[in-house]
């Protein structure tokens, strides 16, 4: 086996804002494994907030050596994106090898077209509801909010409901404290909104225990490779499922099962990044009760062959990962 990993970097079609900062270029790594008669590629985004970087993400994957079982990697390396793209390329390795689709090979049914939310970055609340306008065909958006004024995400949430129509998520990314919360929650709930995530710091979210809110919560940073995860349905509605952070599809099947199990609800999310990387998580998307796949709706462009977008919905397209 041969592996090699190669950073690309993809303009964003507008600057993406966050309660963690802002960025106008999508940085990812992709790996691939040439096993001598095929080759299986893997893209992952190094993700500061767990303190991973570019540089170190080449390197641990440009120094991989083994194992090539995927269970197997799973004991080798930690969770994180340079596992993720190792593993999302054995799989894509596996289905060429084999002739078959990666569903089949996961035990997965065919990845069905299904809505995906659309990210509305944070930002004033009129430049918020703009565009939302902009964007009538989005059935589901999602709002980043999390700001250190919870009354300025209550007016950006109210204006993006007077604008538009669709169903709504909200995204504080760590940004609020317990107050800021409980604050916020009666004006989602008279907008309608259907989910809320990570309202507090993973570090602080002991405090949401035993709580109840009108608007389910999503474990997003809190949840990573499905440890400690019945605690977290002490705190959490629903858990945010992204293979950056499972580490891989492998782990990421696994921590879906689970949490089906314990009965919480399953949100399908991403980085900003290439179809390449969200054909993976599309084999979650069966018990998944919100989908958050639009990483490629953020880019000038995506790479080709893409998944296909319209209307506010994606569906497979051969050629992409994982079906040839």
């Amino acid at each position: 086996m041969k592996i090699a990993a190669q950073a690309e970097r993809w303009p964003l079609a507008a600057p993406f804002a966050i309660a963690r900062g802002v960025k106008d270029v999508a940085e990812v790594v992709v790996a691939t494994i040439d096993d001598g008669q095929h080759v299986g590629r893997g893209e992952c985004v190094p993700y500061a907030r767990y303190g991973e970087t570019v540089p170190g993400v080449l390197a641990t994957i440009n120094g991989f050596a083994g194992p090539w079982e995927r269970q197997a990697l799973l004991a080798a390396m930690p969770p994180g994106a340079a596992r993720n793209a190792i593993d999302c390329a054995l799989w894509d390795l596996a289905a060429r090898k084999a002739g078959r689709p990666v569903w089949q090979l996961a035990g997965r049914p065919r990845p069905a077209e299904c809505v995906t939310a659309y990210t509305l970055s944070l930002d004033a609340p009129a430049a918020m509801a703009a565009a939302a306008v902009a964007a009538p065909h989005q059935p589901l958006l999602k709002l980043k909010l999390g700001s250190d004024d919870v009354d300025l995400d209550i007016a950006r949430l109210r204006a993006v409901r007077e604008a538009s129509n669709a169903k709504l998520v909200v995204d504080a990314n760590e940004g609020w404290d317990l107050a800021a919360l409980e604050a916020f929650m009666p004006a989602a709930e008279a907008a309608g909104v259907a989910l809320v995530e990570q309202p507090l710091p993973a570090r602080a979210d002991q405090a949401l225990a035993g709580s109840q809110f009108p608007v389910p919560l999503a474990a997003d940073e809190s949840v990573h490779d499905g440890e400690k995860l019945a605690d977290l349905a002490q705190r959490y509605q629903a858990v945010n499922i992204k293979l950056d952070k499972t580490g891989g599809l492998t782990q990421a099947l696994t921590l879906a099962r689970r949490a089906e199990e314990l009965g919480l609800g399953i949100m399908i999310g991403c980085m900003v990044a290439t179809s390449l990387a969200m054909a993976p998580a599309l084999l979650l998307t069966t018990p998944a009760t919100t989908v958050d796949l639009d990483g490629p709706l953020l880019l000038k462009r995506d790479r080709p062959p893409g998944l296909a977008y319209a209307d506010g919905r994606v569906a497979w397209r051969r050629g992409v990962w994982g079906w040839w």
